[in-house]
């Protein structure tokens, strides 16, 4: 088998498991870890697969830009702001990151809520100004065009200073080794930043997210404490997330 063709099976493969492992590759390749190991390095270096210890995982099939994600999965996204609405309660501090998820759930925000949502999404604030009882805070910054937040320093500082009692993110990808990361380093920091200055953190993901992984970190899985998703995972999987302390609904 010629690399080119060895490389193309090694990338479906891995897109359509959301991961392997070294041994898994090399004998469905009948090839030495080795050569998959510099297979491996090479795809990732060109951003096709990510690699990670003792293997590869695939990205976040979820586009970049905002305006290619807001009408994707609609409906799955309304399922998982159905489960986030049950863990807001009146006179909390919630912090929405930018995420389409995040979005889901303030739009659904029941009228008699009162509470004070901190965000530096602009679609956020649009979905609740005319919100009867919500307070909201947006937090100032440099204009991210491909996501329509605020981001850098100044939105960093901002975070610091306000402890939220809940933080709802939005996930690109997810994953038991790589961690929580994402495309974007500016939205990486500001994530990172949101999580360490909440109580409690709830992940939103579609389930298509889990087990995939980009370039930049926010943070360990066990740096949150729920994953809220549209579908039941895999029983093992659930089982690894909760070794990790993270629970899944």
């Amino acid at each position: 088998m010629i690399k080119a063709e060895r490389q193309q099976r090694l990338t479906e493969h891995i897109k359509n498991k959301q991961s392997a492992q070294l041994k898994e590759l090399s004998e469905l390749l009948n090839v030495s870890e080795d050569t998959v190991r510099r297979d491996i390095k090479e795809l990732s270096d060109l951003g096709i697969v990510k690699a990670v210890r003792g293997g590869a995982i695939a990205h976040s099939p979820v586009p970049h830009h905002y305006r290619d994600r807001e009408h994707l999965q609609l409906e799955q996204k309304r399922l998982i702001a159905e489960k986030a609405l049950n863990f807001i309660e009146d006179g909390q501090v919630v912090f929405f990151d930018g995420g389409t998820s995040s979005l889901a759930v303030a739009a659904a925000l029941p009228p008699e809520r009162n509470i004070v949502v901190v965000t530096n999404s602009f679609p956020i604030v649009n979905a609740l100004e005319d919100h009867p009882l919500a307070e909201v805070i947006f937090l100032g910054g440099r204009l991210n065009k491909g996501a329509f937040t605020t981001v850098g320093a100044d939105t960093v500082d901002a975070i610091r200073t306000i402890k939220s009692d809940l933080a709802f993110l939005g996930i690109c990808s997810i994953d038991l080794v790589a961690g929580i990361t994402t495309r974007d380093y500016d939205d990486c920091i500001i994530k990172r930043n949101i999580v360490a200055n909440a109580k409690y953190v709830i992940a939103l993901s579609t389930v298509n997210k889990i087990a995939t992984a980009e370039p930049f970190f926010v943070g360990p899985v066990h740096s949150i404490d729920l994953i809220l998703t549209d579908a039941e995972l895999d029983a093992t999987l659930q089982a690894a997330f909760k070794d990790e302390g993270v629970s899944i609904q």
